[in-house]
């Protein structure tokens, strides 16, 4: 009878002591919600909000820019001189300038092959062309093959070089800076960049090499990616949404309305001239294709983008390779922009409104508060003032501003417009990665200057699947955990729930949807998954 009383007593005391702690812990939430909370929430809602519009007008003027560029601007050759090179019957092939084909690799077993092959197929004198493979591998087979596909070209009378460094210093734009200085460039008036998994038509360069010769003010013609895998997966369907509407929309803009926009980095033509005087390929930030192209702007050159002019491309298939590739991406512009807004501001050789384009639509619109306003206001303040019913959020900032910037995103798109929903959820998971490097690049952090290839897989999956049969992928606890997502698909999941239980506004069903993109994402479970040999 006393042990039963003794353990009554304890338990009474254990609940009145968790009651104590939780009645306790509700009075000290409740001291600091209304002078500190509700302020400091209520303000982040002001800024986001601020944030969205200055998004919302961007898109908005886009939209209407790109609509009057496509019913009455004049096509690019209308607008530049234009016609083709054609050889002469007196001074023969003399008639084509030099060009110079630069296809800088990394280990690059499962594209080197069908890249190199459709640079050696370009459709242009071979005594006027020189091809330049800069190889950067760290692995002897991979150098070794791709060597040997070099001198098997070389065999049959193609110029083309098999160039190889000490060290990879600079990474990419290390190796197109070298190449630039060897003896038998300085013939050659333009160079066309091609990373290792893009495949140009035969005509890229008799399309894109006239407007350069007839129009000594531009430096680079740009042509438009297009995707050999955009159906592998449902992750490369997202991917085509959002770069279609940088090729559809931003770059045609930027081409259009200011004859500037970022060099992509592959698929384009510059003049050897522009990139000189420019200062060359620098390595000062991961993105040294927009870093020559702001100082090559600077310096007065004008850019051409052709949508015309396509080129076949990968886009990475696994969530590893797209999340390292959104890195840079990400983390590149912000530090460029570090580096570079005083120098835009002090520029006299441009005008005001170009000046205003390029720091404020350019930068700080598209390539920092795009990225943050999706992470903060769709993932953290949105849901916390589920949390604190007392800030409120005006349905133009949650529901409609965002629905009509969605709508606008999708023009690029059509066919997957019915993904659109989906795209939403999976562009806010990876919002948070951006926002992440984007304050890496603008605090200059740690991986600020961190460089990882974007892993190519070209048909190894297919190859793969011919082999013996399907096999089923092997996963093994920890292999494509991502902490980070399930630390938030638990937050959301949360405040979902609270919702559901005690609010008004039914944000519930889209942070119910977010937590499932969240925690797919998490579990890796997103994406090609890559047999195991």
């Amino acid at each position: 009878m006393a042990q039963v009383s003794s353990n009554t007593l304890i338990l009474e005391s254990f609940q009145g002591t968790r009651a104590d702690i939780a009645g306790q812990l509700g009075l000290m939430w409740e001291l600091i919600k209304t002078p500190l909370i509700v302020p400091l929430l209520t303000l982040c809602v002001y800024i986001c909000l601020a944030m969205s519009l200055m998004l919302f007008i961007e898109r908005l003027y886009m939209g209407v820019v790109i609509i009057l560029v496509k019913l009455f601007w004049k096509k690019p050759d209308n607008r530049y001189k234009w016609e083709p090179i054609r050889e002469d019957l007196e001074i023969g092939n003399s008639a084509f300038p030099v060009v110079l084909v630069q296809m800088p690799m990394f280990n690059e077993k499962e594209v080197y092959k069908i890249s190199i092959g459709a640079a050696c197929g370009l459709s242009w004198p071979s005594d006027r062309l020189v091809i330049q493979v800069l190889d950067d591998s760290t692995d002897p087979a991979i150098k070794d093959l791709v060597e040997k596909e070099c001198l098997r070209w070389a065999s049959k009378g193609l110029n083309i070089t098999y160039q190889i460094r000490e060290n990879r210093t600079g990474y990419k734009a290390g190796a197109l800076k070298e190449g630039l200085k060897r003896d038998y460039v300085k013939d050659c008036e333009f160079v066309a960049i091609f990373d290792a998994d893009f495949r140009p038509e035969p005509d890229f360069l008799r399309r894109a090499i006239p407007f350069l010769v007839y129009n000594r003010e531009i430096a680079l013609v740009q042509a438009r990616w297009r995707f050999v895998n955009a159906d592998e997966c449902l992750m490369t369907r997202m991917q085509e949404m959002s770069l279609d509407y940088h090729f559809t929309v931003e770059q045609e803009v930027g081409s259009s309305t200011h004859a500037f926009f970022g060099f992509n980095g592959t698929a384009g033509v510059w003049r050897i001239a522009a990139i000189n005087e420019a200062g060359g390929w620098k390595d000062r930030t991961t993105v040294e294709d927009m870093d020559l192209a702001v100082r090559a702007s600077l310096k007065g050159w004008k850019f051409l983008y052709l949508g015309d002019l396509q080129v076949k491309s990968e886009l990475p298939s696994t969530f590893k390779a797209f999340r390292y590739q959104q890195h840079r991406w990400s983390c590149g512009p912000a530090n460029l922009f570090r580096k570079m807004v005083m120098e835009i501001i002090k520029n006299k050789k441009v005008s005001l409104w170009k000046k205003v384009y390029v720091i404020y639509s350019f930068f700080f619109v598209r390539k920092i508060i795009a990225h943050m306003i999706t992470f903060f206001f769709y993932c953290v303040v949105l849901p916390l003032t589920i949390l604190v019913p007392e800030v409120y959020v005006p349905i133009w900032g949650a529901v409609y501003i965002p629905s009509i910037i969605t709508a606008l995103n999708a023009v690029g798109t059509p066919r997957s417009i019915h993904l659109l929903f989906y795209w939403i959820l999976f562009e806010n998971v990876m919002s948070l990665h951006r926002t992440k490097a984007s304050f890496i690049g603008l605090l200059e952090a740690g991986r600020a200057n961190e460089w990882v290839v974007t892993e190519k897989l070209g048909d190894a999956l297919k190859n793969k699947s011919n082999t013996k049969g399907p096999k089923r992928p092997r996963f093994r606890i920890g292999d494509g955990i991502n902490l980070l997502e399930l630390g938030f698909a638990a937050f959301l999941f949360f405040c979902g729930s609270y919702d559901f239980l005690y609010g008004k506004n039914y944000y519930f069903i889209y942070l119910f949807l977010q937590t499932m993109t969240f925690t797919l994402v998490g579990f890796g479970y997103i994406g090609t998954i890559v047999p195991s040999s």
